[in-house]
């Protein structure tokens, strides 16, 4: 019995928070499996929240976990939040609902129904009907009506000026009228209120902006006067087409004031300041690009009566409403016509996605509709979410083809895989070196400890896992773990001989084997061999004459090889330093099949943690064991276990429970804090950092961190964190708001035409000069050297 408590308390089981939908409430529950089944969970749910299973609803990532999956089919990570929403008891007498209609979740109670209200539908009507009364009052009146009193007349043909864009399009006027004009507030009790006249018109070429209201001075007489390229002067106030998105295609019509005019034997310029509405905005230094289109700007009354039934002397044209086929009409286009065949016919039978806006025939789609469906919203083939894909409110998960994949799929053992530390998987990333860093991981001394492998892999030191080896086989070894897993491997501290990997079976998912074929030199093997400063001898091996100028290799020690050695530790796994290889070598192993060894030697500057002055660097930097969050409540409630697990005899709990109560009375001892050595800056550094005067203040608020020893490094990486790419910043860009950006970030930004600093908005123009910090990236570099690989 003792033996397997002691193994209980070795094999940590994996655990997650519960926590009410309301936050008001939050439990741990301890001694899952990735196997563990849903209903399972919720009987464990019903012991810390007493609510029974079947009033748990439980969400876990936006998705209502079902009875009959584990929760690793959920992707349920270690120490994640699962969120709880208890159902109401329904009250006695109340009719109990099928099952599929409890489960539901409706669109319509949490107002997300995609269906219109009748209130939508009968102002939509409403619109509708008043476009239809619109065309049909310009259809049967063709005669100009005088109101009495304005420039214009019902029914005029006039430009009208868009107050958006401040261009002039080409209108009718449909109505007039007056209004009150609003007097200024330092007269407003002296003068009495003016009336001004409004125009109610209607663009020609956009009937659907329907019909808009404008004063005198947005309307003026339909331009029809062309200058002729001897009457055009600089200062003269003319109407030309403008593009102010791509200069040099057809635009808009704007009103410009020409600055200077030149000519030469082959070629006309004009430039031009254009005006931007009645606000005074406006672009300077415009070329004009079709000069024989300038035309006068008419002024009120200056000419004759224009009934709308006849046309301009000029019909002006704006620019193309398609980029891509620039409305020709003999043209096929996908982007203003049907999106299959592209054939400008049958607009009648086309229907609009109401995602991506592309118009498709009801005859080129796959299958062919007979007829305009009824619905109100449609979704094309490539926007169409397929309803038997989604998993909808208690419904079962759909099969994943990738973990059907997975070995642990298709074995036949009935034995739980998924309470190992190894099965959890990782809750964070190293992401301040990339993967195939050499040498040590910044902010990581010599004799740091973890508890697992996997908190190993999430420090950077060592990735994988499970794996012993890291590397690649067509760059090198990065890193490797010293576990006494191979019965040939040899640990003298300052230098071992490690065995290869490979030569084993372990097919159907399994972690370790006996030995059982010879190891060749490929993949890890081979990727340990590059390390060696000699070529690569898949044959014989080989022994570096100068084994220092070899690819360092960092080195962790498990506690697993504590049997075999005095240099491993007795409890997780510690970060021994650098290491290199001297030689590696084929041989006959105790097994009796052919293994790769090789020899490693320390190569690191650090002290190394077994000796007296390791030991005192692991005190002054205050490294002690590292735990994943929560791990100590989860270790406190595994004794619990183990005590109530344990059957004492009457004395000896009468004797325990004697020593409980004197326990509870005593007062509890806090540990002593220990002291930790703080962080030494070079001269170079401390020089670096006062030569940064733009981050003056950012460094001051990491300087107070120094006292933390090697955390210092963390404080660094958190405030030159780049807001955009949550990395820290690689030439950065100290903005005028002291904000630091990656160049590269920045220059993603402006691309997007967005011109203001990531973090705080602050208007930094368009023509902003990206200068690199190059102060600021110097010492990022000597904090976290080899950190800009990759970037």
């Amino acid at each position: 019995m003792g033996h397997c408590l002691a193994v209980l308390h070795r094999a940590a089981a994996m655990w997650i928070q519960v926590r009410t939908m309301d936050g008001k409430e939050t439990h741990r529950v301890d001694s899952l499996s990735k196997l563990t089944k849903v209903d399972e969970l919720r009987v464990k749910i019903f012991e810390l929240f007493k609510v029974e299973p079947e009033r748990q609803r439980l969400f876990y990532r936006g998705k209502q976990m079902e009875d009959g999956h584990t929760i690793f089919d959920y992707n349920v990570g270690l120490n994640d939040i699962v969120q709880l929403l208890i159902r109401q008891k329904a009250p006695p007498g109340d009719v109990v609902k099928s099952k599929e209609k409890e489960a539901e979740l409706s669109d319509s109670d949490s107002g997300c129904g995609s269906t219109q209200s009748e209130s939508d539908k009968s102002s939509t009507h409403g619109e509708v009907e008043g476009q239809t009364a619109g065309t049909s009052a310009q259809t049967n009146a063709a005669e100009l009506i005088d109101p009495g009193f304005g420039f214009y007349k019902i029914n005029e043909l006039v430009d009208a000026r868009d107050l958006n864009m401040g261009a002039w399009f080409e209108a009718q006027i449909l109505k007039v009228t007056k209004t009150t004009k609003t007097p200024k507030e330092e007269a407003a009790e002296t003068e009495p209120a003016e009336e001004e006249t409004l125009y109610h018109v209607k663009y020609e070429d956009y009937p659907e902006n329907g019909v808009i209201q404008l004063l005198d001075k947005d309307v003026r007489p339909r331009a029809r006067t062309v200058y002729q390229w001897h009457q055009l002067e600089p200062g003269m106030v003319v109407m030309v087409n403008y593009n102010p998105d791509d200069p040099k295609e057809r635009g808009y019509w704007y009103d410009a004031e020409i600055q200077r005019k030149r000519e030469t034997r082959t070629l006309r310029e004009i430039y031009a300041k254009i005006i931007l509405g009645d606000a005074g905005d406006s672009l300077n230094d415009c070329r004009i690009m079709f000069l024989t289109e300038i035309y006068k700007i008419e002024e009120p009354g200056s000419l004759g009566e224009t009934p709308a039934g006849s046309e301009s002397p000029l019909k002006r044209s704006n620019g193309p409403e398609c980029k891509h086929c620039k409305d020709d009409p003999k043209k096929n286009c996908q982007w203003c016509n049907c999106h299959s065949c592209g054939i400008k016919q049958d607009p009648d039978k086309q229907l609009l996605c109401d995602e991506c806006d592309m118009a498709y025939h009801i005859y080129c789609l796959n299958p062919p509709l007979t007829s305009i469906p009824e619905d109100e919203d449609w979704y094309c083939p490539g926007c169409r979410n397929d309803t038997s894909e989604v998993v909808k409110a208690g419904e079962k998960l759909k099969e994943s083809k990738k973990k059907a994949k997975m070995a642990s799929a298709s074995s036949s053992s009935q034995r739980d895989w998924g309470k190992g530390m190894a099965c959890v998987g990782r809750t964070k990333q190293c992401t301040i070196v990339p993967s195939n860093h050499y040498g040590p991981i910044p902010g990581i001394p010599v004799g740091s400890l973890w508890k697992f492998r996997v908190q190993v892999s999430e420090s950077g030191v060592h990735r994988p896992h499970v794996a012993g080896i890291h590397g690649r086989s067509n760059d090198g070894a990065y890193s490797l773990v010293l576990a006494g897993g191979y019965e040939d491997d040899v640990d003298d501290g300052n230098e071992f001989t490690y065995t290869g990997s490979g030569g084993r079976d372990l097919s159907g998912n399994k972690r370790t084997a006996e030995q059982s074929c010879d190891q060749t030199l490929t993949h890890m093997n081979r990727a340990l061999a590059l390390n060696c400063n000699i070529p690569v001898n898949a044959k014989n091996g080989a022994e570096a004459k100068n084994w220092k100028e070899g690819k360092p290799v960092r080195v962790v020690r498990s506690c697993k090889g504590r049997k075999h050695s005095k240099y491993s530790p007795e409890e997780g796994n510690r970060y021994d330093g650098i290491y290199k290889i001297v030689k590696y070598w084929p041989a006959k192993g105790k097994s009796g099949f052919l293994v790769w060894r090789y020899l490693l030697k320390r190569d690191d500057d650090e002290p190394a943690p077994w000796t007296r002055d390791g030991k005192e660097r692991i005190k002054k930097l205050g490294l002690t064991m590292q735990y994943p969050a929560g791990y100590q409540k989860e270790k406190e409630n595994k004794n619990e276990v183990e005590e109530a697990a344990a059957t004492p005899s009457k004395a000896k709990r009468k004797r325990k429970s004697q020593g409980s109560e004197s326990t509870k009375t005593s007062p509890a001892k806090t540990p002593k804090k220990m002291k930790v050595e703080q962080y030494k800056l070079t001269k170079e550094q401390k020089a670096l950092i006062k030569s940064d005067e733009a981050n003056k203040k950012v460094w001051g608020e990491a300087m107070e961190s120094l006292s933390l020893g090697p955390k210092f490094l963390n404080k660094v990486e958190e405030v030159f964190l780049c807001i955009c790419c949550q990395e820290v910043v690689f030439q950065p860009i100290t903005t005028e708001c002291q904000h630091n950006v990656c160049r590269e970030c920045l220059q993603r930004s402006f691309k997007a035409e967005v011109y203001t600093c990531p973090a705080c908005r602050h208007d930094l123009g368009k023509n902003y000069s990206m200068a690199v910090n190059k102060s600021l990236q110097d010492i990022l570099n000597q904090f976290f050297p080899g950190y800009s690989n990759g970037r």
